[in-house]
């Protein structure tokens, strides 16, 4: 049988519950799993790529097969220069169909050698995503069962400073 790595690439900001179920189902069905945060100059994170690459790390060492990694341009050429023959990507509803199905379409027309393989969360997460928990948490909500209790703790200490910073 031929190991196939992938890669599941995002912004992960912050790192969700959600995520977490992909990467462990990833782990088990593919040989290497790469998970890789988008360096996007277009974008105004929470966390820094560096912040973000600690907290995957730290909630993914169970996995051996895992490994945590950041990247900039495209991400054809990027699982091109891992050797990845696969990309996972997560769907949550049609709307996120829509959207990755042209991903997928345009990754397969820049390099037709590269698989996108799509999965369904599990039934705890079909409506959990980072937005949403950076809005609830910035808002006092409860985000207990969302994030891991370390990602909790960074993102609370985080919104903290930031409301002190703005007064």
């Amino acid at each position: 049988m031929k190991l196939v790595t992938a890669i599941y690439p995002g912004s992960f900001d912050p790192l969700t519950n959600g995520h977490l179920d992909l990467i462990e189902r990833g782990a088990k069905i593919f040989g290497q799993l790469v998970v890789a945060i988008l360096r996007n100059s277009d974008k105004t994170p929470l966390f820094s790529v560096e912040e973000r690459l600690e907290m995957l790390r730290e909630c993914t060492s169970q996995w051996e097969n895992v490994r945590v990694e950041s990247f900039a341009g495209l991400l054809v050429d990027y699982a091109r220069d891992r050797g990845a023959q696969a990309v996972l990507r997560g769907i949550r509803a049609v709307s996120d169909y829509e959207y990755e199905l042209q991903m997928a379409w345009m990754n397969r027309k820049l390099d037709s050698s590269l698989e996108t393989v799509f999965m369904m969360p599990a039934g705890a997460y079909p409506y959990l995503s980072s937005k949403l928990v950076r809005e609830i948490a910035s808002l006092g909500g409860t985000i207990d069962g969302l994030v891991p209790a370390s990602v909790e703790a960074r993102l609370r200490a985080r919104l903290r400073d930031l409301s002190s910073a703005s007064r």
